[in-house]
């Protein structure tokens, strides 16, 4: 990259950016752009992990250091802003970052952000991001943020070439996902388990997790393989953190009796989906057990504006939906849904299924150097 000086006539090289924003719809290749970067880069500060996962250890740092932080007699802390001696933390670990999944949905995070990244670029930390939307188009909440300091740094690469690669016609892995109208579906994957778990050399029962000082109870695992139901999963108040700890701890979960997606179980659907990201990026293979064909388990209908249908018929979303109601209430929530399609397409191939195999290999975290 150059830029041209008229007093000397000639071009001058940029100084190189200090980060790149890789944009663009579902499925386009933007995690694939960036993996090939990071898989590249011949140094061994270098970090890639998702979005969410990156925001549960910053909360935790901060955490941290205000508990460690002197108290008054009264007991009111000093006043005291712990984000940058966390920023400054990251810089000492890393030098390229690689966030999968960048997005922004809540006003606490954008302003962390803003200060964080202002500090990890004035250090001289490589960014490198992906998201489904340009900066321009992401949530309100990002107008905190992106203004005052990443548009200066970044470089925006756009991948709209209008073409899901995950749909495209690869070697299935088998039968992945079951319809409950199904004969006996649920009899194949008990029957699947059963094969699965006969090469585990353990015996099948419940298992607990701990995360974060809190128990998250399994009651069907076997080894590596995990046997739950969409309630166990989604139903009860779990998170990120916990998604992360199951994605490390086995390399298959079949999750059944996942129901059509409505506005009824609005919160259930955002844990789905942060369900999947979570295997996704950990390559964890899934067998599911729905109400619905895949693209039809999340619906939409009545009440939304032409603009909201217009997006609907963009994303290729469709569905019976003459009796639900509507579960989308913002545009950022519809590209989740369609990324959770998109990835769920191809966790049924046969290459994902075998990356995902874990049985002779030693799992590490993408997340780690």
């Amino acid at each position: 990259m150059f830029m041209f000086n008229p007093q000397e006539e000639c071009l001058l090289p940029l100084p190189p950016p200090r980060g790149f924003y890789i944009h663009g719809d579902v499925g386009t290749g933007k995690t694939m752009l960036m993996d090939m970067f990071y898989s590249h880069v011949d140094n061994g500060r270098k970090k890639r992990v998702h979005f969410n996962s990156f925001m549960l250890d910053i909360h935790k740092r901060i955490h941290r250091r205000k508990q460690s932080t002197p108290q008054r007699r009264l007991g009111k802390m000093f006043t005291y802003d712990p984000i940058s001696p966390v920023a400054m933390e990251i810089s000492n670990e890393t030098c390229v970052l690689c966030f999968d999944e960048f997005q922004v949905t809540d006003i606490a995070d954008a302003m962390i952000l803003k200060q964080l990244f202002q500090t990890l670029f004035r250090t001289g930390v490589v960014v490198v991001a992906t998201s489904n939307r340009p900066p321009d188009g992401e949530v309100k909440v990002n107008s905190l943020f992106w203004p005052h300091c990443t548009l200066f740094f970044f470089v925006c690469v756009c991948l709209y070439s209008g073409v899901d690669y995950r749909r495209l016609d690869l070697p299935s892995a088998g039968k992945l996902y079951y319809l409950t109208r199904e004969p006996d579906a649920e009899a194949f994957m008990d029957t699947l388990f059963h094969e699965l778990a006969v090469r585990q050399n353990n015996v099948t029962g419940p298992r607990v997790l701990t995360v974060q000082g809190r128990e998250l109870r399994l009651e069907k695992t076997c080894g590596n393989i995990a046997d739950c139901t969409f309630k166990e999963l989604c139903d009860r108040p779990v998170g990120a953190s916990d998604y992360l700890e199951m994605a490390q701890a086995f390399d298959t979960v079949f999750i059944r009796h996942v129901p059509m997606l409505t506005l009824t179980l609005k919160d259930q659907a955002r844990r789905f989906i942060t369900l999947i990201d979570n295997f996704y990026d950990n390559k964890v293979r899934v067998v599911l057990l729905a109400d619905a064909p895949l693209d039809r388990l999340f619906v939409h209908s009545g009440g939304e504006d032409d603009r909201d249908r217009m997006l609907l018929d963009d994303l290729g979303l469709s569905g019976d939906v003459g009796d639900h109601l509507s579960l989308f209430t913002a545009e950022e929530e519809i590209f989740a849904f369609q990324r959770t399609i998109s990835r769920l397409t191809e966790m049924q191939t046969e290459m994902y299924w075998t990356q995902g195999d874990r049985s002779n290999t030693t799992h590490t975290k993408r997340g780690s150097q």
